[in-house]
């Protein structure tokens, strides 16, 4: 008789796979209708859940098919120009993030990003024309370069694309794209590295049907939601998502600072 529970990876108890799924399905269903916030929470359970060796590289892949079905689904209202400048920068950071052996200190990183979010939503917004080719370019390269080693960027992507004053259709769909493009470099890097994603080819492929279930009812549901709602639910969800960074850098400077 078959081993039915063949396909898990070694270790994975059969409960923690069923939940992994099931996550996958629920953020992209969240990320789909808010545009922004699936990718980090499923960071956040897959922490819980997988060995830290295979957190990175296999959420990038799960997340590479959740983007990638989204940017399918929402392909007419992509921002092409923005997206291949975006992604011109993704390939020179995801080079350089190929180079380095030594891991990045966390909490600097949380520090960073996190305030970044923070003054991108909040700050003072430039003009259309104040978004320069190139500072497109840095912006590709940068967060490509720091999802290498913290996995989930989407929050400080999704807050460079909102910059643009995209409508929401716009918004989810550029963002999408970009970040296809950013996992897909993501997974080529791991690859090269040396990471074997075979197996966990199995459970990245039920946690991408999943994702796909969920996406096409979070698209159903975003145009029954209106510009006004999802502009406060973005920037709601995208500043908490940065308070978090902040908070979790803070748990861990703060004792090295006091002691």
């Amino acid at each position: 008789m078959p081993d039915l529970l063949a396909w898990l990876p070694a270790g994975l108890p059969p409960l923690d796979a069923f939940w992994l799924v099931l996550t996958a399905g629920f953020t992209s269903l969240m990320t789909a209708t808010l545009g922004i916030g699936g990718g980090v929470l499923l960071l956040v359970i897959m922490a819980q859940l997988v060995p830290i060796a295979a957190l990175i590289p296999v959420h990038g892949l799960v997340q590479l098919g959740s983007n990638a079905n989204r940017a399918i689904m929402t392909r007419q209202h992509i921002d092409w120009p923005l997206s291949r400048r975006f992604l011109i920068g993704a390939a020179i950071g995801a080079g350089l993030a190929s180079l380095l052996v030594v891991q990045l200190p966390l909490e600097m990183i949380q520090l960073a990003v996190g305030g970044f979010i923070l003054w991108m939503i909040w700050g003072p917004k430039p003009a259309a024309r104040a978004l320069s080719p190139l500072k497109t370019l840095l912006a590709g390269g940068l967060t490509t370069f720091f999802s290498m080693f913290v996995g989930a960027t989407g929050p400080l992507v999704a807050a460079f694309v909102h910059r643009h004053s995209h409508d929401k259709m716009q918004t989810v769909a550029t963002f999408a794209a970009t970040m296809t493009g950013q996992h897909l470099l993501k997974g080529l890097v791991f690859s090269v590295v040396g990471f074997s994603f075979a197996d966990w080819l199995p459970l990245i492929g039920a946690m991408i049907l999943s994702g796909m279930l969920g996406t096409w009812i979070g698209l159903n549901l975003l145009h029954r939601v209106s510009s006004v709602w999802f502009n406060r639910l973005f920037r709601t969800v995208v500043t908490l998502l940065a308070l978090r960074l902040l908070w979790q850098a803070g748990e861990t400077l703060l004792p090295r600072l006091l002691g």
